[in-house]
């Protein structure tokens, strides 16, 4: 299955910048949270989404007894198994060995796009200390 084009992922990312963050949100300038960024882009770039998302709590993460954020992206996404590029969906670990409880969408090997619990939706730098957390890698379907 071809790759959707890493230009119109990042501008449809970047149409979201300054979207506050909402849990379980996905609304372009209303609300969001990370998976609700990479649904609204998938909306975008792919078109209808394919799957409901059932409820989950904010702390999902630390009660999870298996991956679910990299299961469910894995069912609808290419997996990459070589170095992230421009548009790529990359999952987090937020602490150590634990399963993925974030998500973001690369600009270029520098930045990253994604919702934070304070910020909203921002544009900032992929720092070492994000580097260091990346542990899968997905890209949108054409």
């Amino acid at each position: 299955m071809p790759a959707a084009d890493p230009g119109r992922v990042v501008a449809s990312a970047r149409a979201w910048l300054g979207t506050p963050f909402h849990h379980q949100a996905s609304l372009q300038t209303v609300g969001c949270d990370c998976l609700g960024l990479i649904r609204g882009v998938w909306r975008d770039v792919v078109g209808r989404e394919a799957f409901d998302i059932p409820a989950y709590a904010p702390d999902w993460s630390a009660r999870a007894s298996h991956d679910l954020l990299r299961a469910g992206l894995a069912a609808h996404l290419l997996s990459i198994p070589g170095p992230a590029a421009s548009g790529d969906v990359i999952l987090f670990r937020m602490r150590g060995r634990m399963i993925t409880s974030h998500a973001g969408i690369l600009v270029d090997t520098t930045t990253l796009i994604h919702a934070h619990s304070r910020l909203g939706v921002i544009e900032e730098r992929l720092t070492p200390a994000w580097r260091a957390r990346a542990a899968h890698v997905f890209r949108y379907p054409r």
